[in-house]
Parts: C-alpha cells; structure tokens; sequence
C-alpha cells in the first residue's frame, strides 16, 4: 500500500502547509467517508462545514476558504483543490494491469498489418489487414481493430472496443471498453412499395483527433459521405452517442448519456450535460454550455448558455420555471 507524508503531498501540489499530522496518509477520499489514514479535498465554500466533523487527517483547500488545523490534523491550501487533487490521484494510482509478452500468441494478426515499435497487444485482440499502430500502442485483451484503420502513438485501447475499417484514431487518445468506433450510421427510409425499410449505406469512416479520451459503450457512427468528426483534446463520457456525419471542434466535453443526432456542427469548448441531445443538422457556437437533460433543436450562437425542453437561454428557462411553479402553487 502506498502512503505519503503531509509534507510530500503538500510539496507535490506546492501547497501552503497549515499545521502538520504524523499519519502516513494511504490516499484520497470524499470528505464524508475519509478515513483518519486519509487526505479529503474541499474546493467549495458550502462543504466546509464538513471539516469539523470528518475524520480525516488532512484536507487540501481553496486559497479563499478560511479552514484551519486542528490536533494532528493539517491544512494544505492552494489555488485550485480540484486541480490538486488530480496530482494527489496521480501519486495513488496502482499499476496498469501487467502485460508478461507484448504480443500475446493468441492475438490475431494479419501479416500486412504494420506494428510500431513498443506496441503492446493482449490476449484475443484482431488486428487486421493494412491496419497502422504508432509506437507505444497498447491494446488490452478482446479489442478488435479491422481493416486499414491507423492508430497514433501512445493511445491505449481497453478490451472490449471495435474500431472499425477505415477509421483514423490520433496519438495519446484513450478509448474505454466496449466502445464502438465507425459503425454504421442510423439511415433508413421508407420502402417503394411501402412495405418495409431501406437500408441507407454509409460509406465514411471516424476520424478521432489527438488527446481525445471516450468512455465506455460509447458509439460514434461513420459518416454516411465522408468523416465523422472528433476534434482534438475531446472528452466523451460514458454511454454517449455520436451520430453520422457530425463534427465536433477541440476540447468539447459531452456527459453520460447525451448524444448528438446526424451531422451537428459542435464548435471549441463546448460542453454538453448529461442526459441532452442535440438535433440533426444544428450547429452550436464555440464555448456553448448545455444544461443536463436539455433538447437542442435549433442553432446556438457562441458563449451561450442554454437549458431545457426545448432548450432556450438558461435565464429565460429559469424564469419559466419559476411562473410554471407560481401557477401551480395557485391551483
């Protein structure tokens, strides 16, 4: 087990050290549930109360929020606690599970496959005909990579996920497991003779730029033309959906369970909550902030915060609320 002393830590995330505690501090917690063996984080004003009566030895706080130590008990105080308490994370994280050969001899590779140097590949993996791996790949068990897709240095693929032909992934993205990578768009329409429904071909691929991380059971369709679109430093949560033909700019972040239909436009920095979807063929602006569980159905301009059902400028939306509530206490 790993443990640090209040003085490692606080140098780590070059902090300012409030009083000092002797335990060796085996890792991070949320404050309600810290141990007194470990270090808790406070980054809001309204959390601190919780200090008083959490057991941990020590917490790392906003500059701002006047906390102070107690016996055995220490402060460290710094600039941002959430960025301070990703380094801590990082000096508490265990080791990535072990791979004993690089290559496993059950992993299925086709012999024009081009194989980087450094690249690890697990137990049960395909790697298939033309496909490219940068150096330092690393593919966990099960993944399967098909034809002429290419993969950037240092991008880890974990087991379960499918990339599939033709698609481009960039250098250190991590993909989690059992996301879909250029599956078939969602494209039907009615039949001629009105008795069924034809399937739409979608000829694209994915084209997934540098640093983009996507969660797991995450799909993102092929283009039905050319590309779908993931901009560089993107990250997609767990369970979102990308529809075909969609572009989305750098840095965008998208929540559990939100979605994109075909072909929206999202431009740089925007970040959609969880459980919103976004129309087909709408664009939204560079910095936009969707509200959780919000309906996009029309453009949105750049730096625009927009919320509901069908989603309107979050002011306008909370205005809304409140008569609808007035309304009903009055009935």
């Amino acid at each position: 087990m790993k443990s640090f002393t209040i003085e490692e830590i606080c140098s780590k995330i070059n902090g300012v050290l409030l009083g000092h505690t002797s335990t060796a501090i085996t890792g991070p917690e949320q404050i309600e549930y810290a141990t007194d063996q470990q270090i808790t984080f406070i980054g809001n004003r309204k959390f601190a109360k919780l200090w008083d009566t959490s057991k941990a030895c020590a917490v790392i706080v906003n500059d701002n929020i006047d906390l102070l130590p107690t016996e055995n008990r220490a402060v460290i105080k710094v600039k941002n606690a959430d960025i301070a308490m990703s380094d801590v994370l990082d000096l508490y994280m265990p080791e990535s599970p072990v791979f004993e050969e690089m290559i496993h001899p059950s992993a299925v590779i086709h012999p024009a496959a081009s194989i980087g140097e450094g690249v690890k590949i697990g137990a049960g993996c395909y790697v298939g005909k033309n496909v490219v791996l940068g150096k330092n790949v690393t593919l966990y068990p099960n993944v399967t990579i098909l034809d002429s897709v290419t993969i950037g240095n240092e991008t880890v693929i974990w087991s379960g996920a499918v990339v599939r032909e033709r698609c481009v992934v960039g250098s250190y993205c991590i993909i989690h497991p059992n996301a879909s990578i250029g599956a078939d768009g969602f494209g039907f329409r009615p039949s001629p003779d009105g008795k069924g429904l034809v399937k739409i071909t979608h000829i694209g691929n994915v084209i997934i730029g540098n640093g983009v991380e996507i969660g797991a059971n995450t799909c993102i369709d092929r283009g039905k033309f050319s590309a779908t679109i993931i901009g560089d430093g993107c990250k997609l949560d767990n369970l979102v959906q990308i529809g075909h033909n969609s572009r989305m700019g750098k840095c965008c972040i998208m929540a559990g369970s939100s979605g994109l239909a075909g072909s929206v436009t999202l431009g740089n920095g925007v970040l959609v909550g969880g459980g919103s979807c976004i129309s087909d063929h709408v664009t939204v602006g560079n910095g936009v902030q969707v509200g959780g569980c919000s309906g996009v159905i029309s453009n949105v301009e750049d730096g625009k915060k927009v919320l509901g059902l069908p989603a309107v400028d979050a002011r306008d939306a909370l205005k809304q609320w409140v008569v609808l509530r007035k309304l009903a206490n009055e009935s």
